[in-house]
């Protein structure tokens, strides 16, 4: 897998702040959100398009972490891919094994597919812990499945 680029990483960032604009009133008002974690785009990295369909676009696949919850994020290599229809649903196959995943618009365009996994992160106690739950779920979702 190939490490993002210094613009990818500019890119991602933005579209980490987009869905902290986003949702963040709904954030702020969810019982149980951890105060110690923030909106993050972390442990991202290049993957062809993994999707049931062929269309030729590449994405960074990585973890999205919120004061709520941990998604698995696929997000445009290039930024002028054109959008899915907000809220379509799509199944991407990873080297461990199919995920579900819902696109999301989040500013003009700024959008991605994501798969939340876990929606309850009460008890982490440092944005480090938030991280290091990241990198465990990214290396386990990039392994092959060895049932398969």
């Amino acid at each position: 897998m190939l490490a993002p680029t210094p613009e990818q990483y500019r890119r991602l960032n933005e579209m980490a702040q987009a869905w902290k604009r986003r949702h963040g009133a709904a954030l702020e008002a969810t019982p149980g959100r951890n105060s110690q974690l923030d909106v993050d785009a972390l442990c991202f990295q290049v993957f062809p398009d993994a999707g049931e369909t062929s269309t030729a676009s590449d994405y960074l696949v990585g973890a999205l972490i919120s004061p709520v919850s941990l998604s698995l994020v696929l997000f445009p290599v290039v930024a002028s891919d054109a959008s899915p229809v907000e809220g379509e649903r799509r199944a991407f196959v990873l080297p461990s094994g199919r995920y579900p995943f819902v696109a999301e618009t989040l500013d003009d365009g700024i959008w991605l597919w994501r798969c939340d996994l876990l929606d309850d992160l009460t008890d982490l106690e440092t944005r480090e812990e938030g991280s290091r739950l990241a990198q465990r779920l990214m290396d386990r979702v990039m392994q092959p499945d060895d049932a398969s």
